[in-house]
């Protein structure tokens, strides 16, 4: 399964590992890089439901459950 955020959706990125100087001449032996987002399996608590959810969410993510709620952003997201 891929790593992806259920609340902000960020996943895999793929790019490329360039030095000014490769750049320049035209020569990449590094070839392509996987940056990978940091995703945390977290179990959060629903008031409203009065049960816990686990959700594979960035760490942006639980910055917007924290400034909007729980119940609204998940909501949101449509895991509830």
């Amino acid at each position: 399964m891929a790593k992806q955020c259920d609340i902000t959706g960020k996943k895999t990125q793929i790019g490329g590992r360039y030095s000014n100087r490769t750049r320049a001449t035209q020569f990449n032996p590094c070839g392509k890089v996987k940056r990978q987002p940091n995703i945390q399996k977290k179990k959060i608590y629903v008031a409203e439901l009065d049960k816990n959810i686990t959700v594979n969410v960035s760490t942006k993510g639980l910055r917007t459950i924290a400034k909007n709620g729980a119940y609204k952003t998940l909501k949101a997201a449509g895991i509830i």
